[in-house]
């Protein structure tokens, strides 16, 4: 990198800083942009929340499918009760719940472990 464009990337760094300073002076001295700029402000966060949402939704699916599908591999069935309208989950002893208990702890291992070997991979890739 040549001096001249670091002089240059410096100036331009300040120049920004002076105007977003700028134009925060004069937003909160002028009413009328401080009710605009809160208005947009609101309309961005309403829109990204709503995003972020519809993220989280899709995120939630994909989750439920692959826990689904691991479930399915290992042979295990899901229990409802659907005579009960607030589908509760039978149970048929402790015995079963114990075991699902520590399929479940494996299964929890078993995606730490996955992750450690991902952020490994992506560290090693970098």
């Amino acid at each position: 990198m040549s001096n001249n464009n670091f002089l240059q990337i410096i100036q331009q760094g300040f120049r920004v800083t002076v105007g977003a300073t700028t134009s925060l002076v004069e937003t909160i001295q002028d009413p009328q942009k401080r009710t605009e700029a809160l208005s947009q402000i609101q309309t961005e966060l309403e829109q990204k929340t709503q995003e972020w949402s519809q993220k989280g939704e899709v995120t939630e699916q994909e989750a439920r499918r692959i826990i689904d599908n691991l479930i399915s591999q290992r042979g295990w069935q899901k229990k409802t009760n659907t005579a009960n309208s607030n589908n509760q989950y039978s149970s048929s002893s402790n015995s079963s719940e114990n075991s699902v208990q520590s399929d479940l702890e494996e299964l929890t291992e078993q995606i730490i472990a996955l992750r450690k070997d991902l952020e490994n991979l992506q560290q090693s890739s970098d």
